[in-house]
């Protein structure tokens, strides 16, 4: 593979990462080795001593520098301006009163302003056309409540340089789950929404056994339709067909695996799926370039171990000098201390290594690398909480009660799809593969 550099200050960029970083990323007047230094001393800022901060500002600009690892882009947009919030990924409760939607559109409305994708999950919401006793008027349905959400997304350019991003569920019992599966089937309605089904093993053992399925209004528990499974269930995998949505989610096993299911039963997730939240829930990401962690012998392991390690730490401080437009929002921040660290160029490496990507050895070494970054990120984790002390939540917490010991973290790995952040690395995106031998 034959690359074009341009020399920029002392950076080496290509010419598309240049152009990505001056149409999204740099501030007036800035360069790519400003933007990183700015990045770097704001989010080292977090260490106790000036002496450590100065040392991990420069472990943190080499890393961004060579272009071993890239946090996401809330983090490069907003990061020692004062303004904005550095996490990408939230979840904003939708409750059955006009006060929590309200709350939801205002919330959600500064967290886009500045660069953060957003999960709502509307199984709550009384279905439409069912009565308001306050009003005496007709609740308008949880459909509704999406495009509006929908639009106000629209109006809002998040941080003056991208669209919001969203994520809907809805349960596989709501009355408009129909509704709902073909909302998008246009391809006009709610464009900067990717919604899903939350299925339940129950409603899978009825698929399977060809049985009916009841859709239950959720503010009275009355069953409101019946319908057979199997035709529900062709009726997801027609519209999905047609335009991608809606996705599955597996409900049941988000709650097994929730490291935090003290606080409440998680009900949607992020825009991309990747990171299943709490209430109020949020989570800084960043991922590691692996096309820079290989040698002529194979992946350099102890590279690879020093950069999660660095990056943890990195992701870490960022929840330290984070801000946000609610309090909640940081309450919870501060309370599980999630942080996302993944992976991207993994089809590069894949590549370099001569190693075709749908091969039984690409999975062999898929399992080696990623079980050996989640070991290491845990075991970074575990090493900031004898520094720094545990997560709060960790006492009462899923991961104390399986025997897992103070960590700093209450989540520490995911596969972000690293859309943006891959071009600045000039690295195939997330875990995916070459659709193309070149592309726009």
């Amino acid at each position: 593979r034959i690359r074009i550099r341009y020399q920029i200050v002392s950076i080496n960029l290509t010419e598309n990462a240049l152009t990505v970083l001056k149409t999204r990323y740099l501030l007036e007047g800035e360069e790519p080795e400003d933007l990183f230094r700015r990045v770097a001393v704001a989010v080292a800022s977090a260490e106790k001593t000036k002496s450590d901060q100065t040392d991990w500002s420069e472990k943190f600009y080499a890393m961004m520098e060579e272009g071993k690892f890239m946090p996401n882009s809330p983090t490069l947009f907003n990061a020692g301006t004062g303004q904005g919030t550095l996490s990408a990924c939230f979840v904003i409760p939708v409750n059955d009163t006009m006060e929590s939607i309200m709350q939801a559109a205002t919330t959600s409305a500064m967290i886009q302003k500045y660069g953060g994708g957003i999960g709502y999950s509307f199984s709550k919401l009384r279905s439409r056309g069912r009565g308001i006793s306050t009003t005496h008027g007709k609740a308008c349905g949880s459909v509704s409540v999406l495009k509006m959400l929908s639009s106000l997304s629209d109006m809002i350019t998040q941080g003056g340089k991208r669209h919001g991003a969203n994520m809907g569920i809805l349960h596989i019992e709501h009355p408009e789950i129909m509704d709902f599966i073909h909302m998008k089937d246009d391809n006009a309605t709610a464009q900067n929404f990717n919604v899903s089904v939350a299925l339940t093993d129950k409603f899978m053992q009825a698929l399977e056994s060809d049985q009916n399925w009841d859709l239950i209004d959720p503010h009275t528990q009355e069953v409101m339709h019946t319908l057979p499974a199997r035709a529900i269930w062709e009726e997801i995998i027609d519209s999905a067909w047609k335009t991608g949505d809606p996705g599955i989610v597996f409900i049941e096993r988000v709650w097994d695996t929730a490291p935090n299911p003290q606080m409440g039963y998680i009900q949607t997730s992020n825009p991309c799926g990747e990171e299943f939240l709490e209430n109020y829930g949020n989570c800084c990401l960043g991922s590691i370039n692996l096309d820079h962690h290989i040698t002529d012998q194979g992946f350099d392991w102890n590279k690879l171990e020093k950069t999660v390690r660095t990056a943890a730490r990195f992701l870490d401080d960022v929840i330290e000098v984070n801000q946000f437009p609610l309090e909640k929002l940081r309450d919870v921040n501060l309370a599980t201390r999630r942080i996302g660290l993944g992976i991207m160029g993994w089809a590069d490496a894949l590549v370099r290594l001569g190693i075709p990507y749908d091969s039984p050895k690409a999975l062999k070494i898929a399992d080696e690398v990623g079980g050996f970054i989640n070991h290491t990120a845990w075991d970074a984790s575990a090493q900031l909480a004898e520094e720094r002390g545990p997560f709060p939540e960790y006492e009462n917490s899923a991961l104390k009660q399986k025997g897992m010991p103070p960590v700093r973290n209450s989540s520490v790995v995911t596969i972000a799809p690293t859309g943006a952040i891959s071009r600045l690395a000039d690295c195939s995106s997330g875990i995916e593969p070459h659709f193309a031998i070149a592309w726009w």
